[in-house]
């Protein structure tokens, strides 16, 4: 799985809005914070308010917050806002791939990847990341002899 800069940074910019919550933020105060182009963070954040995930607020007491308390949020509703689903095969859902010989069995593998992507992004919310406390299956995949080591 490759997670781009916009999904990046809206993950990013959402655990920012998950410590202020219930507060505003500018796109300023979280640009800075996280060391993001200003610019591009706008267009990610509409992204995200159009998804119903953030709220914005006009004005010069104005900024973003989350839609939700962030114990309600997960990773995965952030990624889908700005990236669409999160597995695909050559622009497909797994379940409509279909293939013909040796490969025919292949559907089942990418609809497995994507159970098993599904079993980490939806189930860790932004204030498990802020809080370092994530959930134990999630934990135990960062201990695995080789999960650090790149392949």
């Amino acid at each position: 799985m490759q997670i781009s800069a916009r999904g990046d940074y809206a993950v990013r910019a959402a655990l920012s809005l998950a410590t202020a919550y219930p507060s505003l933020l500018s796109t300023q105060a979280i640009a800075s914070e996280q060391d993001m182009p200003r610019k591009f963070l706008e267009a990610v954040l509409a992204d995200l308010r159009r998804a119903g995930v953030v709220r914005a607020q006009r004005g010069a007491e104005g900024g973003y917050t989350l839609a939700r308390p962030p114990r309600e949020v997960t990773v995965g509703v952030i990624l889908r806002a700005v990236e669409g689903p999160l597995a695909g095969v050559r622009g497909l859902r797994p379940e409509e791939t279909r293939y013909e010989g040796s490969a025919e069995n292949l559907p089942r593998l990418w609809v497995a990847v994507r159970a098993a992507v599904r079993q980490v992004l939806d189930e860790v919310t932004l204030a498990e990341v802020v809080s370092g406390r994530l959930p134990t299956h999630v934990r135990k995949l960062t201990t695995l002899p080789d999960a650090w080591e790149p392949r």
